[in-house]
């Protein structure tokens, strides 16, 4: 799930950070690519939360394609169903593939990484990275970009060797 922020200023920070953190980080990953072994491609894919069952994943699979064809009362109490159920996040990876091996990357997490400090997966609130910010409140490019290389290249440095 995504990270909580916790206040306005860190909010606007984030809003700030996030786009140019994606940017940089794909394309990042496309030069190591280019010199890798490894092929890419990139998936869209849904993220439920922590300890959701597949019975639950597949109730509400089911209650949102139900939701398309339902009359309007049929939809509302559909919606209020929907309402207490854990509903997943859309969510980005990049699926790297070498002879047999596959590993695959939340691309998300990644820049999540760049934009917080000390983020994991785990965490529930999270500070923003202020070093990625210049005096002025924009984007500080250089220290966004040597961030991002380094977490990429980090993600390289660990794939399985094929």
């Amino acid at each position: 799930m995504p990270p909580k922020i916790t206040n306005s200023t860190s909010w606007q920070q984030a809003e700030i950070l996030m786009q140019p953190a994606f940017i940089r980080v794909i394309d990042n990953i496309r030069k190591h690519l280019d010199i890798s072994n490894w092929k890419g491609t990139y998936q869209d894919v849904l993220t439920w939360p922590a300890n959701t069952t597949d019975e639950t994943k597949a109730l509400v699979t089911q209650l949102v394609q139900e939701i398309e064809t339902a009359t309007p009362t049929q939809a509302e109490e559909i919606r209020k169903t929907l309402a207490s159920l854990p509903i997943p996040h859309p969510g980005y990876h990049l699926l790297l593939q070498s002879q047999q091996q596959q590993v695959s990357v939340d691309l998300w997490d990644l820049c999540y990484q760049v934009c917080f400090l000390n983020y994991s997966p785990e965490s529930v609130a999270v500070d923003i990275d202020t070093s990625l910010i210049d005096e002025y409140g924009d984007v500080d490019w250089q220290h966004l970009e040597n961030k991002t290389q380094e977490l990429v290249k980090q993600v390289f440095a660990n794939l399985p060797v094929t």
